[in-house]
């Protein structure tokens, strides 16, 4: 598995960390535009599923206001960070209640799989900030039913039918 060290960087703009070009270079080289990364500053750590991306002629990984929060961090904090090779499906942890749906609703998840998969991390990722799992199925549910019905529009998709 591909794994950086960890690296010392700090938050660029409002969002986002510059990522040496050795170890941008080699992820690219092999093919990861997406990684696994985690975050540590002081006895913290935060783990995310982030694209790499150049900007401006330099790797970058978008770290916004909630990666911040959750790591204790302000923008002008030294932190690091260590890079793997993202190993997940969709380039994003599925909650529990979501893979349920998943596994229980094969006419759903074959139209889930037919979405690009910019639109299934969306998806995905808006169902894992509900914090009740029940919530969590029955958003996954709505999501599921509005596909059968011929919806992909990401707002519409989410809508109670």
């Amino acid at each position: 598995m591909l794994e950086s060290k960890r690296i010392p960087v700090y938050i660029q703009g409002t969002h986002r960390i510059e990522i040496p070009d050795d170890i941008g270079n080699t992820f690219r080289e092999a093919g990861h535009t997406r990684v696994a990364v985690t975050a540590y500053f002081e006895k913290n750590s935060f783990a995310f599923h982030g694209k790499l991306h150049k900007y401006k002629e330099e790797y970058v990984i978008s770290f916004g206001k909630r990666y911040q929060k959750e790591l204790g961090i302000f923008p002008s904090d030294f932190f690091e960070v260590q890079l793997r090779e993202d190993t997940s499906t969709y380039g994003v942890e599925v909650p529990e209640a979501f893979q349920a749906v998943l596994d229980s609703d094969p006419d759903g998840a074959s139209l889930f799989e037919q979405l690009t998969d910019g639109k299934k991390r969306s998806l995905i990722y808006f169902v894992k900030r509900i914090k009740r799992e029940q919530t969590q199925v029955d958003k996954t549910l709505i999501i599921f039913e509005n596909l059968k019905r011929g919806i992909t529009d990401q707002r519409e998709l989410v809508k109670p039918f």
